[in-house]
């Protein structure tokens, strides 16, 4: 059985840099252990499945890491809005865990409207020991997933952040690291082995807790971001009520088949 697969460098308008997603479009769900295979054989921070909708939303949509299913990703939902639009000016993907997600166009790239994710102050002194840095920590109280926001100095704090992965597997959580920005408002990288990925390239849904977060700080609903992985990647950040709108770009660089 031939299964078509389609890879996007998404959050970036050139290939190898932004967070690469494999995405693939099915008929029906198949049994879990073999999306799960076929994550892990991507060996990407997500693969996105995309299935037909019989109801309100065009489409329903799961995302794997290699080694978890996850409860909300945003880049490898951009990369599916980006592989499925066609002619249309935006997609409705029914999620399990997220509700329904909206990509649609804007210009030469894309909109993807994502539930936020709000954080109070919680002191975590483990977390900060595995990180390596010193910073106040924030950890989420509403949101599809397990999320902590580590407030440091400056950009280049974050930028030097270098955590103890196997410590901070021990951590069920997305931990995101941000300071103001240099090349752009605010500046963010993304650490999660405890779901198969050490550092994430670029997260939408890491914004999604970093909109209403920044939008607080800066006094204003709209701002850049930049995320500092070896990738890299931008953004655009916009808080609408209790919705994180995030914009940007999509480049796609592979097309084939998995052979089952």
């Amino acid at each position: 059985m031939a299964m078509p697969f389609t890879v996007v460098d998404a959050f970036t308008d050139r290939p190898f840099s932004g967070n690469p997603a494999a995405v693939m479009l099915l008929d029906a769900w198949p049994d879990d252990v073999l999306l799960q295979s076929i994550a892990l054989e991507h060996n990407l921070s997500e693969t996105a499945f995309v299935v037909p909708s019989d109801g309100d939303a065009d489409y329903e949509l799961r995302w794997f890491t290699p080694t978890v299913e996850i409860a909300m990703c945003g880049h490898a939902t951009l990369a599916s809005g980006h592989v499925v639009l066609g002619d249309r000016d935006a997609v409705r993907f029914a999620t399990r865990k997220a509700g329904v997600l909206t990509v649609g166009r804007d210009g030469d790239g894309y909109m993807l409207d994502l539930p936020v994710t709000r954080v109070a102050s919680a002191p975590d002194v483990a977390l900060l020991a595995a990180l390596r840095c010193e910073g106040e920590v924030f950890a989420s109280v509403s949101g599809a997933q397990q999320t902590s926001i580590i407030l440091l100095p400056d950009a280049a704090a974050v930028r030097a952040c270098a955590p103890d992965m196997a410590a901070l597997a021990t951590c069920e959580v997305m931990a995101i690291v941000t300071a103001p920005g240099d090349v752009a408002d605010i500046v963010s990288r993304v650490f999660v082995p405890a779901w198969g990925v050490d550092e994430d390239p670029v997260t939408g849904s890491a914004h999604a807790a970093l909109a209403p977060f920044w939008a607080e700080r800066l006094g204003r609903d709209r701002f850049t971001a930049y995320q500092a992985s070896a990738r890299g990647g931008h953004l655009t950040c916009t808080l609408s009520g209790e919705r994180a709108v995030l914009g940007g770009q999509c480049v796609t660089v592979m097309q084939g088949e998995l052979l089952l």
